[in-house]
Parts: structure tokens; sequence; C-alpha cells
């Protein structure tokens, strides 16, 4: 027995570990979704007649290619990068690209198949796909992650376009990779096809708000979710870990919202200011300087630095993981909720262990995923695609209205199908079986493909 897996659903786990070994994050990634998925197969057991479940499960493609480049001293180094395109049921795949040493296969698959859900509760016609490299971009200068990405961008440019697969920005990849990797693609194709990723500078071809998107999203989420509770935003204390754009960004948006974050943090440390977070401080600190954290502890003198802290021992009443997956377990989870926290939406994706959901769920605070809470990243980015397709160009706040709109209907769709398989308030289930159904009914539409 597969603990929490419906019998009908046992054999397609265990066949997704058999074909799939050693690749952890995956395994937890497919686990989490199918243990939801029962009460839908009764519900409509064509799916289960057309192996929608089984090939969701596998990629439709994985690409593996070596990056040669060489440094500022002129030595060569190798690095191994991915690009998994695992649905297109509804669009072509659209997912981030990430550089970071642990980057795997199994990462990245792990990313590409909670991003087909993901995509699929926008609303927005895009398929589910995901990339990156072991590069560590950390500590290398311009003209080095230059050379990397025009390395890369020389094999991957002959499997994506606007009509095929749109990469973007994941962790280590902001505009100025998105730039460099934009520019040898118009170099090698000799087209400007802005539309083959999003993530781009405002003066050729990006969105605004993009940036500020995924942080704005999910605290969009999380306010809907204290609004059903007939709670909101003012007043509340909260925490949110790493310093990247969606945490600084979620914390701009707590605070606008009348909350006040006094925490946040990298992988270093951690840094905790009791009089909430000088946010301009930051944005210096980590956008402008990129420099570590804390720094911010030499600037502001009532703060307090804790090297190799933990974030989630600070007492607060809202919590946004916003740094990478699993960096928050069940043992966290029980601290947070036994000092009075009420309620977490995932910022990173799967930052929160499968022990730390439990303790939320018993607990019966309000816990949102990432692949709901965080979709407000990719539901921008298919709104660049749309002012590429277009040539057009829209506002800050036309943006925002429009992310804002896609970030409450998530919530909403998600709050309903929960409650229409009797567990009303549960996120994830609401989540997974919208997302499921969405890309399920398109499969089966589309025959045997």
């Amino acid at each position: 027995m597969v603990a929490g897996l419906d019998e009908k659903l046992e054999p397609i786990y265990r066949d997704v570990l058999r074909r799939n070994p050693g690749e952890t994050e995956f395994h937890q990634a497919v686990h989490e979704v199918l243990e939801t998925l029962g009460p839908v197969l009764v519900k409509y057991p064509e799916f289960a007649e057309h192996k929608i479940i089984q090939r969701i499960c596998e990629p439709e493609r994985q690409i593996i290619f070596r990056v040669p480049w060489q440094d500022d001293q002129g030595h060569t180094h190798i690095n191994r990068a991915f690009r998994v395109e695992f649905n297109s049921a509804l669009g072509p795949y659209k997912g981030g690209m990430r550089f970071h040493p642990s980057v795997y296969l199994g990462i990245i698959k792990f990313l590409g198949f909670e991003q087909i859900f993901k995509n699929a509760l926008t609303g927005l016609p895009i398929g589910g796909g995901k990339g990156g490299s072991d590069f560590d971009p950390k500590g290398r200068s311009d003209a080095e992650i230059m050379r990397f990405c025009q390395s890369l961008m020389t094999e991957m440019y002959r499997h994506i376009g606007e009509y095929t697969d749109v990469p973007a920005g994941d962790i280590g990849v902001g505009q100025r990779e998105i730039g460099y990797l934009f520019g040898q693609y118009k170099r090698i194709t000799n087209r400007y096809e802005s539309g083959v990723l999003t993530g781009k500078g405002l003066n050729w071809g990006g969105s605004r708000a993009r940036t500020e998107a995924t942080g704005y999203g999910a605290v969009f989420f999380l306010d809907e979710m204290l609004k059903v509770r007939g709670d909101s935003l003012e007043g509340k204390t909260g925490v949110v870990s790493g310093s990247g754009n969606v945490a600084i960004y979620a914390i701009e948006k707590i605070h606008s919202l009348g909350g006040k974050v006094i925490a946040c943090s990298d992988s270093d440390g951690v840094i905790v200011d009791k009089n909430g977070l000088d946010l301009d401080l930051i944005k210096q600190i980590k956008e402008v300087e990129r420099r570590r954290i804390s720094v911010y502890a030499d600037e502001r003198k009532d703060s307090t630095y804790l090297p190799d802290g933990n974030i989630w021992t600070v007492p607060c009443q809202i919590a946004l993981p916003c740094a990478t997956q699993n960096e928050l377990n069940g043992k966290d989870a029980t601290i947070l909720v036994q000092q009075g926290c009420i309620a977490v939406a995932e910022g990173a994706n799967m930052p929160t262990t499968p022990e730390g959901i439990h303790v939320f769920q018993e607990a019966g605070i309000a816990y949102g995923p990432g692949k709901a809470a965080n979709a407000g990243g990719v539901a921008t980015s298919a709104l660049e695609m749309q002012q590429n397709a277009s040539r057009d160009s829209w506002t800050f706040e036309h943006t925002e209205a429009r992310l804002q709109q896609i970030m409450v209907n998530i919530h909403r769709n998600c709050y309903e199908t929960s409650a229409e398989f009797g567990q009303p308030g549960n996120y994830v289930k609401g989540a997974n079986v919208t997302g499921f159904l969405k890309v399920a009914h398109a499969m089966v539409a589309l025959g045997l493909i």
C-alpha cells in the first residue's frame, strides 16, 4: 500500500517510481497530486479509460544537453542544461529556466509537472514546461554570465518558439539573463520574435508588473483566503522567506494592504526587524548591490541578523515561503501554528514538505499551495505574450488589475472545487482537481497524441 493513494492510483504511482528512479522531488510532486484524484476518477471514469493520468505523468519531451563556456581567465567549463516540455494540451509549453547548482533532471521534472496545473489554473492558453542548468551565477561577472547564456541558447533555440515553448526566468535567471538569452536567439534566428521569452526588459518587449507579479499574486491569493474567513491583512505581522524578486514584492504588497513583514532571509541567514522591514533598503542591497541580506543589520541597528537562522521560528500571523522547495518541514509548521500563525501562502514551488502540509491542514489554518498561490508570475508572463502578439504595451495599473482578477478567479475556482469534492477550504485538493480537470478534458478532446 502507498500511503494516501486510492487503490486505482497505486499502480500508476509505482510505475512513476520505476520509470523515474532517484528523482525524489518529482516523486513528491506526483504523489501530492495523485492523492487528491481518487474521487475525480469516480466521477469521470473516462479519464481512466483514456489513461489520462499516466499520460500526464510522462513528459511529452525531455531535452538534456551540455553547455560549454569560458570564464574571464579563459578556462573552459562544462555545465548540463535541461528543457522538459511536459504537456501542451492547453497551449505552448510555458515555464521558467532555473540556474542553480542543485538543478538536475528530477528538479526540472517536478517543476514542469507542477507547471501543468499551475498554468491551467490561470485560465490562459498555456501548457506546462520547465528548464534550467546546474550553472551557478553567484560570483560570476556579467561577461561570464553572457557567455554561458549565449552557449546555452545556441543549443536551446531549436526547441523553443512563441507557438512551441516559451521559457522565462526562475531562480538565478532574471532580466539580465533573459536579455542575453533573447539576444542570442535573435542573432541565430534573424527574427525579433518577442514572444519566445518572457521576463524581458520594458524597453524590448517586457510587461509592466512582471517583476512584481509572483509576489503580488501570492499576497492577492492570501488576502482572498482571509476574506473567506471574514478577516484581512490589516494589522497582521508576517514573515517571508527569501529575498529575491518573489519575496521582495510579496513584502511590498503586504505592506500596502496594511500588514507588516518583520523577517526575510537568504541562504546564509535571517534578518529580523520588529519595526517592520525597510523595503527600500532591501531592494538596494539585493537588486542594486547584489549583496547578502546580512548587510541590512549594518544599516538598521535595531534589527537582528541570525546566521544560519530558521525564519519559521519568528512569531507571526502570516507566513510566505518564497525561497525554494522543501524549505518548511513538519517541525517548522508545528512551530508556526503553536506561535499563532493563521495563514500560509506559498510563493515558491513546493516549499512545504508533505509533513508540513499535514500540520497546516490538521490545524485548520488557511494554506495556499504554490500551484495556486504563486501562479501570478506565469499568468503575467502569459499577459506579456498577449502584448507581444498584438504589438501592444499596457500600463502597470492595467496589468496589475488583470493579475489581481486572475488570482481572485483562481482562489474562487479552487475554493468552489474543494467544496464540490467534500473538503471546503482544502486548497490543495481544490487546486489539483481544478487544474487536472481542465487539462484532462483537453487531452480527451485532442485524441491519443
